[in-house]
Formats: structure tokens, C-alpha cells, sequence
């Protein structure tokens, strides 16, 4: 008798995982859509299921509720931007360092456009589903991050800038082209077509050479290997 082989049991559970996390980008992406067209209260777990293709039960197996899955898309987002802003360090050369940060952030926008409008559209309703996310140490972590840039003003690297608001300055002008995209695609090709790769490259270079030599730093070959947009 010829036996059948068993699967090796390690082959189901990575298959069972790869299912999983498709699934679960399948309901975020779908739920990203309707919350940034709609807002959190008038967007509906049967209106994610449906945009996902999947039967409404599905979205609860992964997420127990709205709230869930709308706080999984606000703090993915928050995750990436804040890792960004944890690379900088007092020994770091500012002209590389911040002109990396603000190549990653435009990436960022270029990447996760509906992420940002949601983070942008809760912000200004009131930030009510982020009181958490901002009680728990963010102020300390915030100074933490305006000490960095201010151990560079002491090190005599950069011009005597007030760091909090340089920070505020930098992700109001890198999440611009993902909040405001519309607008800039309108104006760059008046709504025809998408903001393309290079669009996203040269808002990276423009904005690092203002802001950096606004803080009296020389920029950086802006060609250089570190600063390439990712494709």
C-alpha cells in the first residue's frame, strides 16, 4: 500500500497565517476607504464587509468591533511616524538625519494616504479615539524628541530653533501630500492623474532643502543612496 503524505504541519500553520494576515489587509483596506470618505460614526461594519467582499461575521473573527478595527488604522499610522522621528539621536549629523526623516515621512504619504486624512479628520473632530494614545507618556516622549534636536542647536550643528515647533512644522509639510492630495494633484495636473513617484521625490528634496537650510544646515546630495524614494 502506497501511503499519502502527511503535510508537514509547519506548511499548514504558515499557510493558515498567510490567509490570515491577506484577510486582515483585505478589512483594513476596505475599512481605511470608508472611514476616510465617511467618518467613524457614519461608517458601518456592513459597509467595510461589503467593500471587503466578505460576509459580515469575517470582519468580527478579526476585529470585535468598529472601535477595534478604526483604532488598528489610527495607531498603525501613528507607529510608523513616531519610529521615524525615535532614529534621530544627539549624535547624529542633522543635514542626513532630518533630510532621511523627511524622505521617510513623504514616503509615508505616498504609501498610506488614508491612513493620514483618518489620523487628520479625527484630529480636528476632536482626537476623542486618541485621548489613550496621547495619555500614555506622549508628552515625556515628545520632549524626549525635542531634546535631540536640541542637543544639536547646543553642539552648534543647527541654527537656535525652537525644536517643538520645527517637529510641528515637519509633519504638517510631509502629511500635506497625503491630507491634502487632492488639492496638490489638482494644481500639479489639474486632476487628471495621480501625484506620480517623482512628484512624491521632488516634494522630498524641495521641502528638505527649505527646511533644512532654514535651520541654517547645508543640505545633503539629495541623490544620494540614502535619500532614494522607494518604489
Amino acid at each position: 500500500m502506497v501511503s499519502t503524505p502527511t503535510p508537514d504541519k509547519r506548511d499548514t500553520v504558515k499557510a493558515h497565517g498567510t490567509i490570515r494576515a491577506r484577510n486582515v489587509q483585505n478589512i483594513i483596506g476596505a475599512a481605511e476607504i470608508e472611514f476616510a470618505q465617511r467618518g467613524y460614526k457614519a461608517t458601518s461594519i456592513q459597509k467595510i464587509a461589503a467593500r471587503a467582499g466578505l460576509p459580515k461575521a469575517n470582519i468580527h473573527y478579526y476585529f470585535n468591533s468598529k472601535l477595534e478595527l478604526y483604532l488598528e488604522i489610527l495607531t498603525n499610522i501613528l507607529r510608523l511616524w513616531d519610529a521615524a522621528l525615535n532614529e534621530l539621536k544627539p549624535e547624529d549629523d542633522p543635514a542626513t538625519a532630518l533630510s532621511r526623516y523627511i524622505h521617510a515621512k513623504i514616503e509615508f504619504s505616498r504609501r498610506y494616504p488614508l491612513a493620514s486624512r483618518i489620523f487628520a479628520l479625527e484630529v480636528m473632530t476632536g482626537g476623542e479615539h486618541l485621548r489613550d494614545y496621547y495619555q500614555q507618556g506622549y508628552h515625556t516622549w515628545f520632549q524626549e524628541r525635542c531634546a535631540v534636536l536640541q542637543s544639536w542647536v547646543k553642539q552648534g550643528k543647527m541654527a537656535p530653533v525652537d525644536p517643538a515647533h520645527l517637529i510641528f512644522l515637519l509633519w504638517s509639510s510631509t502629511q500635506h501630500y497625503a491630507d491634502f492630495g487632492y488639492q496638490a494633484t489638482a494644481a500639479l495636473h489639474g486632476d487628471k492623474q495621480p501625484l506620480s513617484d517623482s512628484d512624491y521625490q521632488q516634494a522630498a528634496t524641495t521641502l528638505s532643502t527649505i527646511i533644512l537650510r532654514g535651520c541654517g544646515i547645508t543640505p545633503p546630495d539629495s541623490a544620494s543612496p540614502g535619500h532614494a524614494m522607494k518604489p
